[in-house]
């Protein structure tokens, strides 16, 4: 065991320790300067939690595509999507099943047909997702003239959004089962391995016999369907889809990932800062509204925090 943490500990980059490090002191600002608002009063803290759980989950994924040196601008608009799709299963009496089974699907078609244009067809990704990023919330603002669709089913409204389990909201739930399933496929399988080699040297990692383009495709399917269910717990937690759901979530996503101390030059990936960097900018959030900022200017924070990371994310492949 001792062996296990100190190889944990060795093999985390120093930005990990500067995003644990700014965490720490971002809550302890606000825990002191925020104190008569109520940030440390645990509606606040749980509030936090329900904020950030489809940002983080997202961002879990997204770490795979960046690790890959690839990046994805359609998850926004592919969480409206899959809400929306959802919604209408449900609306139609189709049953929970149904309705999850095709909030899923939503994100995972969309997901593979980035993955094939990106790995088959070696379209840049940035080019395929802002393409998708287009169609996708187009799609979702046509198929029901841009009207909501309102959610009546009390159990999927529980599971899937404002539920409590032993006191545990279920949206903090799905964010613990989604970032152990992300650390475990990326550190402790082939997967993660070949995830992490493409992205480092993806000719050497042909040479080696891994198959990149089917790592490809797979990183991109992962967070389309991710994405996906990101889409459906918008739609529980809101009880309703809707087509604006996911807006701006890129940017979050990407933020966190970068600032968790994932490389955008790839080959080198971290969940637990990914999910770290997310509980930051949900805290900086939170804690933004708190003083009486108002979007405009949360927006310039997050954008100041992306240059932030980015240039502290620096790294070139031979560090």
């Amino acid at each position: 065991m001792p062996s296990k943490m100190s190889n944990f500990f060795r093999n985390m980059s120093w930005r990990n320790y500067i995003v644990y490090i700014a965490f720490i002191f971002v809550f302890i600002f606000f825990s002191i300067y925020l104190s008569d608002a109520g940030f440390l009063t645990a509606g606040n803290l749980m509030s936090i939690a329900r904020q950030t759980a489809m940002i983080t989950i997202m961002a879990v994924a997204m770490t795979f595509v960046i690790s890959t040196g690839e990046i994805d601008l359609s998850v926004g608009s592919t969480a409206a999507l899959s809400a929306m799709t959802t919604a209408l299963t449900l609306q139609a009496g189709m049953g929970i099943v149904a309705a999850v089974i095709v909030g899923l699907a939503t994100g995972f078609i969309i997901g593979a047909i980035n993955g094939l244009l990106v790995s088959k067809v070696l379209i840049p990704s940035f080019l395929v997702t802002l393409a998708m990023m287009e169609v996708g919330r187009g799609i979702a603002m046509w198929i029901t003239g841009t009207a909501p669709v309102p959610i009546l089913h009390d159990t999927y409204i529980f599971l899937f959004g404002s539920g409590d389990i032993l006191g545990i909201p279920v949206l903090l739930i799905w964010t613990i089962i989604i970032a152990v399933i992300g650390f475990i496929l990326l550190n402790k399988t082939p997967f993660g391995r070949q995830t992490l080699a493409t992205g480092g040297n993806e000719k050497a990692a042909l040479f080696t016999g891994i198959k990149t383009a089917r790592i490809k495709l797979s990183v991109f399917i992962f967070t389309g369907t991710m994405a996906g269910l990101a889409g459906m717990l918008y739609a529980g937690r809101l009880e309703a889809g809707r087509y604006t759901f996911g807006q701006g979530d890129e940017l979050s996503v990407i933020t966190a990932v970068i600032l968790g101390g994932t490389s955008l030059a790839g080959g080198v990936g971290s969940v637990i800062g990914t999910v770290i960097g997310s509980i930051m900018i949900g805290t900086i959030n939170n804690g933004l509204i708190l003083m009486g900022l108002d979007v405009s200017q949360q927006m310039i924070v997050l954008g100041i925090i992306l240059i932030l990371a980015v240039t502290f994310g620096k790294k070139s492949k031979s560090t």
